[in-house]
Order: structure tokens, then C-alpha cells, then sequence
């Protein structure tokens, strides 16, 4: 297997909404926020969704690969319920090895309300649900150990058993890659992210916001500097400005696709990693898995939803 993807599983449910609609429930645009049962369900109650997909951050990326011909894996955590079912079936119609044996949880599956503002950006209510509850007991070493590479999402990890599972996953993989995956992860983690992303991880994605949170700084500058001195592959998606990957003192960067038609930002950067590691696995050069990357993103936000 190429690469194994581990993350939340989690139903994508997509709606559009007004501005007005994130400031009476004081949400902030463009980012994620955890929310229970109770406010998932009464939130929806307001809603019109537009559709319903399987998601996941990591799980997005990882369909992606599938879809430019590469064998890969996910591992997420889900119930035995309704959801738990169309997820696993969505995985399975794209040709990506689920491999999760679900079992009845006390908790149902995690579900992700995707909201769509008019300016095509995406803010997110996430009720965890079991995709949260991932241990090291859900992870296979042999799994592991098959797969070339193996790819994090930092909205999984967590205190606890996720933390748990992300050692277990470092641990016995042949390359780790992880995405900071949002500011709010950032900044709810930021030591522990810090000592995995110096320490134990081999390639880094980030957006600028995330990289200068991570290192508490204001300047692109420096988090060119930050990136060169921890000598791994840092990749930093920058919106209209395109996209740069730092690995040693080499830095290459890419412009963004000019004149696209925006409809939902949704899925532009675990599209991005999907294209990027898409190069990496096969030996393409730094330029050419940017362009990649940079190409895939510019299709999936011209489009709503985080699917091709």
C-alpha cells in the first residue's frame, strides 16, 4: 500500500448559509468548531442541506490518491448505525481499504455540519461523535508497517487515547506526514504539535495562518526560517499567493491557478496534500507535486464539497 490515512471519520452535511447566520450563533467564519449532540441536532433543525458525503479531512486526501490510481488505506473510527454504514460505503465505492472493523459504540457516528457562506468560504460544526474516541487498540501494526507512508490529521489528535494512537502510528511507519489541519487545532495544541512537527513527523502541511500560530510569529519570513531549521518538508498553502514547500534549505514555490470560479472552499487543502503526496509517492519533483497539488485544489473549489 502506498499511503494509510488515519483520522476522524465523519459524515460531511453541507448547507448554505448568511453571514448573519454565523453571527446569531456566534460562530466564526472559517473555522472549526467542536459541538455536542444536542447543538449538532438543534442546529440542523435551522438548516437546508444541500448533501450529505463521507468525510473526514484525511479521508478526503486519501480518496483523492484513490482517484489518481493509487492504492490506499483509512483508518477511522465509526459506529455499527445508519451513518457509520453510508461512510463505510462511500470509502468502498471509491476503491480505498477501510480498514476499521465497526462494531455498536456507545456514541453514534461524528457528523460535520459544513457551512457555505456567499463568499464560498466554509465554517465547521463538528460533533466528534466516536471518530474522537480513536486508541491504539483500533490500530493494526501490520497495517502500519504495509503502507509506504502513513498520514495524520491534527484534528485527530487529542489528550488520551487519539494521542495513544498517534504514537502507535509514528511509531511503527516507514514516513509520517501530517496536516496542522486549522488554526483552532493549532492553537488548542500548540506545544504538542510543536514537538511532533520538529520531532517526528517527515512532511508538514500547513496554511500560512496555521504555520505563523504554530510558531507564534506575524511574518512569512520567518516561518521560512522556522521550516529550514527543523530540516523537514514543510508545505505551506497561501491561498491567491499560491503555494511554497521548504525541505532543507531548498525553498520552490508555485503560483495559484488565476481566473477560477469559487464556489466552496471546502476540501481545498486536503485536496492540495492528496496532490502533493500523489508526487512524492511517485517520485515526481518538488515542483511538479505543487503543481499537482495546486491543480487538484483548483478543482475542488470550484465545486461544492470536498469530492471530485
Amino acid at each position: 500500500m502506498k499511503i494509510l490515512g488515519i483520522g476522524n471519520a465523519i459524515v460531511d452535511v453541507l448547507c448554505k448559509v448568511s453571514d448573519e447566520f454565523l453571527a446569531q450563533h456566534l460562530l466564526t467564519k472559517s473555522t472549526m468548531k467542536l459541538i455536542d449532540e444536542i447543538e449538532f441536532k438543534e442546529l440542523l433543525k435551522s438548516l437546508k442541506i444541500e448533501e450529505t458525503i463521507s468525510g473526514g479531512s484525511v479521508a478526503n486526501s486519501i480518496v483523492g490518491l484513490s482517484q489518481l490510481g493509487n492504492e490506499v488505506g483509512f483508518i477511522g473510527k465509526i459506529s455499527d448505525d445508519s451513518l457509520g454504514e453510508k461512510y463505510e460505503d462511500g470509502l468502498k465505492k471509491e476503491k480505498v481499504k477501510y480498514l476499521y472493523e465497526k462494531k455498536q459504540e456507545e456514541m453514534p457516528t461524528g457528523s460535520c455540519l459544513i457551512l457555505i457562506t456567499p463568499d464560498s468560504e466554509r465554517t465547521m460544526c463538528t460533533f466528534l461523535g466516536t471518530a474522537g474516541k480513536v486508541n491504539d487498540n483500533d490500530i493494526k501494526e501490520k497495517h502500519i508497517k504495509n503502507a509506504e507512508m502513513v498520514f495524520l490529521e491534527g484534528y485527530l489528535w487529542d489528550e488520551g487515547d487519539p494521542k495513544k494512537a498517534f504514537d502507535k502510528a509514528i511509531a511503527n511507519s516507514k514516513k509520517v506526514a501530517m496536516s496542522l489541519s486549522d488554526l483552532f487545532c493549532v492553537e488548542r495544541h500548540k506545544s504538542h504539535f510543536l514537538e511532533l512537527v520538529k520531532n517526528k513527523l517527515d512532511i508538514i502541511f500547513a496554511n500560512e495562518q496555521e504555520i505563523l500560530s504554530l510558531i507564534s510569529s506575524k511574518t512569512f519570513g520567518e516561518a521560512i526560517s522556522f521550516s529550514k531549521e527543523i530540516k523537514k518538508n514543510v508545505v505551506i498553502t497561501r491561498g491567491e499567493k499560491g503555494a511554497v514547500s521548504i525541505t532543507q534549505d531548498q525553498i520552490i514555490e508555485v503560483n495559484a491557478q488565476p481566473n477560477l470560479k469559487i464556489k466552496d472552499l471546502t476540501g481545498a487543502g486536503d485536496l492540495f496534500a492528496a496532490g502533493y503526496l500523489h508526487g512524492i509517492i511517485n517520485q515526481l519533483s518538488t515542483k511538479e507535486c505543487l503543481i499537482k497539488g495546486t491543480e487538484l485544489s483548483s478543482k475542488i473549489i470550484q465545486k461544492i464539497g470536498a469530492r471530485i
